[in-house]
């Protein structure tokens, strides 16, 4: 099976992140998406994010009637900080009949010279890009790569935080069982 892995920090899940994976589907890039949850990114600042399993949890919410998708805790399992080449090498070892795709935005795919084992990243998995405004996409770094036509939102977890912080309203940026879950835990408040 096609399975597109979409790696992030989901600090929390929006919207925009859900339209880009139903985008993915719709479009038979891949069969299936796992939101791989990342319990420490190498490359960005952990003060701010929410316990693991609280983020995990949000993105069950938001995906619990798309059979199409599912989020995955593999991470949680493997060394910290969480490298995607550490994780893809697992996943391929323990799920050989799939054949799996690297979702990223044009931002985070920007930096991936900078990854740990990146070339591996880029020689033997298919690597589907959408393109953020005011990154520029090196196609020939990797031989692999798809640029995805995929509407995007101008909303980020970072604008949603800051919404909540200021008691302001987060409804419409996500799904509603998700703002009823982050306003009833009183998540991102501090």
């Amino acid at each position: 099976m096609k399975i597109g892995l979409f790696f992030g920090s989901f600090n929390p899940v929006h919207h925009g992140h859900l339209i880009i994976a139903s985008h993915i589907l719709n479009e038979g890039f891949t069969e299936k998406i796992w939101f791989i949850v990342s319990p420490q990114n190498p490359l960005k600042e952990s003060a701010s994010l929410l316990n693991e399993n609280q983020r995990l949890h949000l993105i069950k919410l938001a995906i619990e009637d798309d059979l199409r998708m599912q989020a995955s805790d593999i991470e949680f399992h493997l060394p910290r900080p969480s490298y995607t080449a550490v994780t893809l090498a697992h996943l391929s070892e323990k799920y050989p009949q799939h054949e799996f795709s690297v979702i990223l935005g044009g931002d985070s795919f920007q930096n991936i010279e900078k990854w740990k084992n990146y070339k591996y990243i880029i020689e033997n998995y298919n690597i589907l890009i959408y393109n953020r405004p005011g990154f520029i996409i090196n196609l020939e770094i990797a031989d692999r790569i798809t640029i995805l036509d995929a509407p995007l939102l101008e909303i980020s977890a970072t604008l949603i935080r800051n919404l909540i912080r200021n008691k302001k309203s987060i409804r419409y940026l996500m799904p509603e069982n998700v703002v009823e879950e982050i306003e009833r835990s009183g998540y991102y408040r501090k």
